[in-house]
């Protein structure tokens, strides 16, 4: 093995091969793969030796115990930085690893045109009313032409929770392709800057009851976690239709399917949920004007290529001791260099 040898490890399998042909090219990265059954006797040496973690980004696909807490800081006391397959960190928990002297990073932007294609897919399919009407004749003859009217999406308004790399996209092929009106909400982008990705920003309550759609495109955290729920499906107009390819979590299920069942709202657009994949007798998939897909907006082979270019070239710079493009929690960085120093060997960047 090479001096100074940097040790990544992964569990069952990263975004895409790319990842791994970056990292093989490089003599001095030594690579482990763990399982979601791995044997103790074979996880506690990889985690002894560790300095990076690529870690899955789904929360059911990934065994609690290899999810980035605490306790498995406690067992990797050389490990620098854990780093999300996506865009979202669902499996690490970041006070743990700021606490820690831990980067977290993610790769966001790498999947946003596979989500934002997969929102005005969905965007279309429920105005056009194309899953009712599937449904309909696989099991009846004689539909009705006129009995499943939709609407035309041109000139209409989204709302979108969450103008980041996602949902600046969205709004994009909103304003391009349809010339719609984009309302947004994000406290953390200022008009100035949302008017320059084509939106207008607006108050959570605003974009709930003025737009024809609702796009959820932020991540899930303390701030958004069940933020949408029975009180912000009452302000949506009977006509619109809620979409969210974000997190699950993030929206009321329960809360939602009420708002169905009244007919309250005109439709969901579902590619996340609390568990996933759902329960084929999940509430939410009984109603003909639901469009679900199992969490899979962003899992394209493009998304999927791109994802791992990004996590590969990140890795990359985080070993060499650069300060990585995605860094979710900056704070740490003063605690971190120092820390890196000691088990590197050589300073990171200020």
């Amino acid at each position: 093995m090479a001096p100074n040898t940097s040790r990544v490890f992964y569990v069952n399998a990263v975004s895409h091969p790319v990842f791994l042909e970056i990292l093989g090219r490089r003599p001095d990265i030594h690579l482990d793969r763990l399982h979601n059954d791995s044997a103790a006797a074979e996880i506690e040496p990889v985690l002894a030796q560790a300095h990076a973690y690529q870690i899955g980004a789904t929360r059911d696909e990934l065994a609690l115990h290899f999810h980035g807490t605490a306790a498995l800081l406690a067992q990797a006391p050389n490990l620098l930085a854990i780093s999300s397959n996506g865009a979202g960190f669902d499996t690490v928990d970041v006070a743990a690893c700021t606490a820690a002297g831990v980067v977290v990073v993610n790769q966001s932007g790498g999947n946003k045109e596979g989500v934002a294609e997969h929102v005005l897919g969905l965007m279309l399919a429920l105005s056009k009313r194309i899953g009712e009407t599937d449904r309909f004749m696989r099991s009846k003859p004689d539909i009705p032409r006129a009995g499943f009217m939709g609407h035309d999406i041109l000139g209409r308004t989204v709302g979108i929770i969450g103008l980041g790399n996602v949902g600046s996209r969205v709004a994009e092929l909103c304003t391009g392709l349809f010339r719609m009106r984009v309302l947004a909400y994000d406290p953390y982008v200022d008009a100035a800057q949302m008017a320059a990705r084509g939106a207008e920003k607006a108050s959570l309550d605003e974009v709930m009851s003025l737009s024809h759609y609702v796009s959820v495109n932020c991540p899930r955290n303390q701030e958004t976690l069940g933020m949408i729920g029975a009180r912000e499906y009452a302000l949506m107009r009977p006509d619109a239709y809620f979409i969210t390819t974000a997190r699950g979590g993030i929206h009321d299920e329960a809360a939602l399917a009420e708002a169905l069942a009244a007919k309250r709202i005109a439709g969901a657009g579902l590619d996340v949920w609390a568990k996933e994949p759902p329960e084929p007798d999940h509430p939410l998939l009984r109603f003909d004007n639901v469009l679900a897909s199992p969490h899979t907006a962003g899992v394209t082979h493009e998304s999927r290529r791109e994802m791992g270019r990004y996590a590969a070239e990140q890795m990359l710079e985080i070993l060499d001791g650069k300060r990585p493009p995605r860094l979710i929690n900056p704070e740490v960085w003063p605690v971190y260099r120092a820390r890196f120093a000691r088990i590197r060997g050589f300073a990171a960047a200020e």
